[in-house]
């Protein structure tokens, strides 16, 4: 036991001093091929896989530090304990109004390894239709299935052992990878099976069906999640862990910690000479001092769904009359940047027990608008879909128009509903901005929380769900009454009123915040477009939780790192030949974007040299032609 512990503090001093090298390097280097923003979930796995190639030089820049060896993020049972440390940054949100004027705090890590450093490892990937849904308005080849083998990709999947069997750990062998860089599993302190048994018999009792597996595309049951947890060490699994650390010597790789991405530098602007061509980056160090890095192919925003976008107002990139309010020159015109934004609200009922349960539980319930409304749910469809113009209008009115009403009565029906009592699909659509001529690190936020009745409702239906769970055998028979809120502050026929006065108090955000430079047509408000290449521009692109249209019910976690194994592959690509074949031959944009996320170089090859081939014929019989 001794020689294994020597061993794994001597990885650790081997990847820390490689990780100051990196510093080191960064500080002395004026000029990298890609610069991303963020080094989070997708800033990270972006720069693992654009490391491969040692042709091209990659720059991370994040504002947090080194925290290898925090126990506040490597404990995986600390959940909360980092929550207002100095490595989250714990933004404020403006007062909401629908809520009693509340401020909520919104959690964010402020490390290297960003908010996978601080969240609740949760495993759980999107359902397939709210990824399919992607595809529906406009973004050509984004599909569940399509997205599945980056789901894989990503991940190292750690089968369970028999104890963790019996526990209640479960999954479908099909549905997962074993050669990623992200350990997910579960870790050796689980609880005890009695739990598992008592939930599984009590949903099914209230007609929700046992789910071995979640990550299959439907959530719809009761299952145990696994987390990203190196089950070995029993250590959290973040980013960082997973994609920096093992490749923290590669030399062509370099991190600047305690660093701010402030704006972009602009080679031209838009209208000059075509789209808006980025030659670098303005960044702040830890003593204050500002610098520009060069970037000779492409900035990539990986700063999360508040800074991405305030970078990009900072930069020129955004509403015209938001930017000349605060004296920000245009460079690109593009209105629904910081709009859009949307979170969850997360409430929570507690119990009484009358047994003692050892170990950690990730048990998860995902019943649907039937599960909870029941004999009223065509009645709670109708109501929401009688309101659609109105929700639409509401947050086109909250955004000042600049977020359109039609791509919100396009939206599909809410699907499951989390059973940590939060919303999984939010109707309200709420502005983000960066303050001023600021740093853009205190955006300012208002998520319009509880804005729409649907809202409410989803809110209200669980909460009673939950209630009629816990009251329901053999889960009654284990606890002692209900101490959160208490049939005293809510009466067992509370009145969805006082339901709704209850979960404005008691609510707090659910830090799942996507949608402030969506992937969309930009005629319907996007920001970016299928190659997540911001509108306008020739060379920046934004790959992180901001690009989602949409909310999506499981962890926004997983879904990060697919799109980011995603993106990585349609860089390369064009790194290959993309842009080249679509000059050259003339292959539309649309028809090319998708296939680039799947070629291989050796695909790439045989189509370079068969439009190289097409076209020195079609040049040797025009010169032929001409000579004779």
């Amino acid at each position: 036991m001794l020689i294994m512990s020597t061993k794994i503090y001597f990885l650790v001093a081997v990847l820390a001093t490689a990780s100051f090298l990196s510093l080191a390097s960064a500080a002395s280097v004026a000029s990298y091929d890609y610069i991303i923003v963020g080094g989070g979930a997708c800033g990270l796995a972006l720069a693992n896989r654009l490391s491969e190639n040692i042709r091209y030089s990659v720059l991370v820049i994040e504002r947090g530090g080194f925290v290898l060896e925090n126990p506040l993020v490597y404990d995986t049972t600390a959940y909360g304990a980092a929550f207002g440390t100095p490595i989250d940054y714990a933004y404020k949100s403006s007062p909401q109004t629908y809520m009693g004027d509340k401020v909520e705090t919104l959690g964010a890590g402020k490390a290297l390894g960003g908010t996978t450093t601080i969240n609740g490892m949760s495993y759980t990937r999107a359902e397939a239709v709210q990824i399919d849904a992607w595809q529906r308005i406009g973004n050509w080849g984004w599909t569940w299935e399509s997205l599945v083998p980056y789901y894989k990709k990503n991940e190292d999947f750690q089968v369970p052992t028999p104890a963790q069997y019996s526990a209640g750990a479960n999954y479908n062998p099909l549905y997962h990878g074993k050669a990623g860089p992200l350990l997910v599993g579960w870790t050796y302190d689980m609880q005890n099976s009695t739990v598992h048994t008592e939930l599984k018999r009590t949903y099914e009792h209230l007609g929700i069906p046992y789910l071995p597996d979640v990550n299959g595309g439907k959530m719809h049951g009761y299952s145990m999640f696994a987390r990203t947890v190196n089950r070995a060490e029993n250590v959290r699994e973040d980013a960082a862990r997973a994609y920096y650390y093992p490749v923290a010597s590669t030399p062509n790789l370099a991190v600047m910690l305690n660093t701010s991405g402030n704006r972009i530098i602009w080679a031209n602007q838009t209208g000059t000479f075509g789209p808006a061509v980025a030659s670098g980056v303005e960044v702040t160090l830890r003593d204050g001092t500002i610098e520009t890095i060069t970037a000779t192919k492409e900035v990539i925003l990986s700063a999360g769904s508040l800074i991405s976008p305030a970078i990009l107002e900072q930069s020129g990139v955004g509403n015209p009359a938001v930017l000349a309010k605060h004296s920000i020159p245009l460079v690109v015109n593009l209105t629904t940047v910081g709009e859009n934004l949307q979170d969850q609200i997360n409430t929570e009922l507690i119990y009484g027990s009358n047994v003692s349960y050892i170990g950690q539980g990730t048990y998860l319930g995902d019943p649907t608008a039937s599960d909870l409304f029941g004999s009223n749910t065509t009645n709670v469809a109708n109501e929401v879909k009688k309101n659609l113009a109105d929700y639409a209008a509401q947050v086109s009115a909250a955004s000042n128009g600049r977020d359109y009403e039609r791509r919100h009565l396009a939206l599909p029906l809410p699907g499951p509903v989390g059973h940590h009592f939060r919303e999984s699909h939010p109707h309200r659509r709420d502005p983000r901005h960066a303050p001023g001529q600021q740093l853009p690190h205190r955006p300012t936020i208002n998520p319009n929380y509880m804005m729409l009745g649907w809202d409410m409702q989803q809110q209200i239906g669980s909460g009673k769900f939950i209630r009629n769970l816990f009251n329901t055998a053999p889960m009654s028979e284990y606890t002692t009454g209900e101490s959160t809120p208490g049939y005293n502050t809510l009466p067992a026929d509370a009145t969805d009123d006082q339901w709704a006065s209850w979960i404005n108090s008691a609510s707090r955000a659910n830090f799942h915040l996507v949608g402030t430079a969506a992937m969309m047509p930009r005629d319907m408000g996007g920001v970016v477009d299928t190659n997540l290449m911001v509108y306008g521009t020739a060379n920046v692109r934004v790959v992180d939780a901001s690009v989602f249209p949409f909310q999506v019910c499981g962890h926004l976690m997983s879904t990060l790192y697919a799109v980011a194994e995603r993106a990585a592959d349609i860089i390369k690509g064009e790194n290959y030949v993309g842009l080249f074949v679509r000059r050259l031959y003339g292959m539309s944009k649309d028809a090319l974007e998708m296939w680039l996320g799947y070629a291989d170089e050796v695909e790439m090859g045989i189509l370079l040299f068969i439009c190289v081939t097409y076209w020195i014929t079609v040049l040797s019989i025009i010169f032929y032609s001409h000579v004779r």
